[in-house]
């Protein structure tokens, strides 16, 4: 209500100005005239706050997502519109002069990375033509993001980048933009999904409805008679609450009654239970005593048995300690048999893989055996007919340095023949010089005959020319075709090369085959040993060890244990022999060397120093 009274006062104050100036010069000599332009931001932002504060409350009543065709929410964008324009400066263009929001807010993408986005989406719209239809689309996808605040925030800080759009006395350039931004804030609350891709933001008129905002005297009117109504149903509706209340409350009272009925007698149950209880106690209590004093007599037999069952447990912990010591000895030399047996797999597998992929080499080098074989055998086919085209092409040039022979020959003479002519016309002009009307005819046949002779001799020079070209391009040809002989020769070395490398890789392949199948050999009998090792242990599980004071002298050959004659003892069955006598010996993968093995039961023998450590 107090927003609406300064909005009244403004507007008054707004109208009242103009009617003050035109009075006399005294009266406004006497009062002092607001500022215009304050006027018009405490207008604008008067009215910002009753927008912004009616959509926060129509929305939060209305309870979901706002669409474009919401009342208030349009209102609240013309209102931004109007309080954008406030103070904006005309930019001058080549046709007319140019007033638009678009300008400081296209300046906000330099300011806030994050508004890239929106300016981008906003200039990719294909239905927006003028500047103030994309600031529309603008605010609109801002409300959407909920950054309205934080871009004009943004903007307002940068008053020297402002002050190039705004006059000093604009409301974004002033106080009062600050406290706008500051009232965007609220509208995050606010969740709205606007269509602005199919909208005419270009043409639309910007009206500020203040209806919307104004109260009439029969809306109040109206409003008390509906609450009036409302208060009377209301009271109606609490007179029957209050009725059912009522009879719930008798419910209440006689569940409470029989509740305490059923009480009293449980605790009269109760009573009876205690004494009965106290009963058995009391007899309970002679029995215990009567024992007591039994067990007072039978103490001193429990404490011999007690001190006899004490030592024989500490001979049984004796014996269990030692038997705990074997079952480590024997645990330990499974692991190391799991070892040697995972290793061993481990080993296998590795040859296994490198034999895989030797196969696959091979097969590879075979099918480029195969490959080549049949480029050599492609390429053995066109040397065959390449030899064949160049001997015919020797035939051929033999034939024509033939031909040529004989043309030049056929020239020679025709030249001699032409040399005779001319020395019998010599000699003919010098001595029938007086006879040259009768041997004039024979002269023009002469001069026919030679003129048939140049003309042959003209022929046959392009004949022999041509010749000549077809001569010069059966040499190109040929060396062609010795320079292809050259590359297949070459090829035929890179076959041999091949076929060498072949046979070094299915060596190198039989050598592998060799070497695993020795492997498998050797790991198939490590197997059967392991096996006698686990057969023994199972059969000698319950035998004691010898003691390495008791054992003097070896169990096969019965000689006495020195420094040549040392200790081999048995992991498994316990048995002591000397190093001459356990020759048996084992290669495993773990060990460098190979290792030791009992006669008896084929397990590790250990090696024990000449001080017969346990």
């Amino acid at each position: 209500m107090r927003e609406r009274e300064q909005l009244h006062r403004a507007a008054e104050e707004g109208s009242a100005g103009p009617a003050r100036s035109s009075r006399g010069g005294g009266c406004s000599a006497a009062m002092a005239v607001k500022d215009p332009t304050a006027v018009e931001r405490a207008n604008l932002l008067n009215m910002a706050k009753l927008s912004i504060k009616g959509l926060i409350e129509s929305a939060l009543s209305f309870g979901r997502t706002l669409d474009s065709d919401y009342p208030p929410l349009q209102q609240f964008f013309v209102v931004m519109e109007h309080c954008l324009k406030h103070g904006l400066k005309v930019r001058k263009s080549f046709l007319s002069y140019n007033k638009t929001i678009w300008g400081p807010l296209e300046l906000v993408e330099k300011l806030y990375p994050e508004a890239e986005e929106i300016a981008a989406s906003v200039r990719d719209l294909p239905g927006l033509k003028t500047p103030l239809g994309r600031a529309r689309a603008w605010l609109r996808l801002a409300l959407m993001q909920k950054k309205m605040a934080d871009y004009l925030r943004c903007l307002i800080i940068q008053r020297d980048l402002l002050s190039e759009f705004y006059e000093y006395h604009a409301l974004m350039m002033e106080e009062e933009g600050a406290v706008i931004v500051g009232l965007l804030v609220g509208l995050n609350v606010i969740d709205a999904n606007l269509c602005v891709k199919g909208e005419d933001l270009d043409s639309q008129v910007g009206v500020i409805d203040f209806s919307m905002y104004l109260k009439n005297d029969d809306d109040i009117g109206s409003k008390e008679s509906s609450t009036v109504s409302s208060l009377h149903a209301r009271v109606d509706s609490l007179e029957k609450s209050n009725t059912k209340l009522i009879e719930e409350l008798a419910i209440a009272k006689n569940n409470i009654i029989k509740l305490q009925e059923e009480n009293h007698q449980l605790r009269s149950e109760n009573a009876l239970i205690l004494m009965k209880t106290q009963h058995h106690l009391e007899a309970t209590k002679v029995d215990v005593e009567a024992e007591l004093q039994t067990y007072k007599h039978s103490r001193q037999g429990l404490d011999e048995m007690y001190n006899e069952a004490r030592r024989q447990l500490r001979e049984e912990s004796q014996l269990r300690q030692d038997i705990e010591n074997e079952l480590m000895v024997q645990v330990s030399m499974k692991h190391e048999i799991e070892l040697a047996m995972k290793l061993l797999e481990k080993d296998i597998h590795e040859k296994q893989d490198t034999l895989i992929g030797l196969r696959q080499q091979l097969d590879e080098v075979k099918a480029i055996n195969m490959e080549m074989y049949q480029k050599l055998q492609v390429s053995e086919d066109a040397m065959k007919e390449k030899n064949e085209i160049i001997g015919r092409l020797e035939d051929k040039t033999n034939q024509i340095t033939a031909t040529m022979k004989q043309l030049e020959q056929r020239l020679q003479q025709a030249e001699k023949a032409q040399m005779e002519a001319e020395n019998e016309d010599e000699k003919f002009k010098q001595e029938c010089k007086n006879k040259s009307e009768s041997l004039q005819k024979e002269i023009s046949q002469k001069e026919k005959q030679l003129i048939q002779l140049e003309t042959d001799l003209k022929i046959e020079k392009e004949w022999r020319q041509a010749l000549e070209d077809d001569f010069e391009k059966e040499k190109k040809r040929v060396s062609h075709l010795r320079i292809e002989t050259q590359q297949i020769t070459s090829l035929k070395k890179e076959f041999l090369e091949l076929q060498d490398k072949n046979r070094q890789l299915k060596k190198l392949c039989q050598d592998q085959e060799a070497a695993l199948q020795e492997l498998a050999y050797k790991l198939s009998e490590a197997k059967l040993k392991i096996e006698d090792i686990k057969e023994a242990n199972k059969a000698l599980q319950g035998q004691v060890w010898l003691k390495d004071k008791e054992a003097t002298h070896c169990k096969l050959c019965e000689t006495e244990f020195s420094l040549s004659k040392r200790k081999h003892h048995c992991r498994n069955c316990g048995e002591i022999f000397c190093n001459a006598c356990s020759d048996n010996e084992l290669p495993l993968p773990s060990s460098p060397k190979p290792v030791r093995v009992c006669d008896s039961c084929h397990a590790l023998l250990i090696q024990r120093c000449s001080s017969n450590l346990p």
